[in-house]
């Protein structure tokens, strides 16, 4: 009887210590309990105005973080034919961020007046944040929490659906215009 208490005591222990160990893996791969809602955030614009994000409920979103020395830099045009074409559909929302190869070194000021010049942007733009490393701002938290999935360079997008309970992540060479955002976007 001894030997097969044992054996029980092992298996148990094998089970509790592979709990443990998925528990952990799932951690690490950024498989994080989202905590809290969408909008709940408040956020400053590029000229320092807070935007409550409650205003976003029942609006899908397109979040996508920005740079202005980048090779996507050219994707501004196509974000802001989106705002026009599909503006009562989604709303933009785009986050400069200088987190790969310090491709937005600019300040808030300067970033304004290079896409108002450049590429004539009237969506929504805000303040620059960091979407990764331990620094990264909370909304880029929360989308990891989401999707599993932080940006791997810059204008990488997440597609939010109406009541902020669906997001869906695009890489950086997703254009803003490509099919399968604009289905999600139309057809949803």
């Amino acid at each position: 009887m001894g030997s097969l208490a044992g054996v029980f005591t092992i298996i148990l222990l094998s089970m509790s210590l592979s709990s443990f160990l998925s528990e952990k893996i799932s951690a690490v791969r950024g498989n994080h309990k989202v905590e809290g809602s969408l909008y709940d955030f408040r956020i400053n614009a590029l000229d320092g105005t807070e935007i409550d994000f409650s205003q976003y409920k029942g609006k899908k979103l397109l979040i996508v973080n920005t740079a202005s020395n980048c090779g996507f830099t050219p994707q501004y045009a196509d974000l802001q034919k989106l705002h026009e074409q599909y503006g009562d559909k989604v709303v933009v929302l785009g986050f400069p961020a200088n987190n790969f190869l310090w491709q937005e070194p600019a300040g808030n000021a300067e970033i304004a007046a290079f896409c108002e010049k450049n590429y004539g942007v009237t969506f929504q733009m805000f303040e620059k944040i960091s979407v990764k490393g331990k620094d990264r701002h909370e909304l880029y938290r929360w989308l990891e929490g989401m999707t599993g999935k932080l940006p791997s360079w810059n204008f990488c997008k997440y597609l939010v659906n109406e009541d902020a309970t669906t997001v869906k992540f695009f890489p950086s060479r997703v254009n803003p215009l490509d099919k399968e955002i604009l289905d999600g976007i139309i057809d949803s």
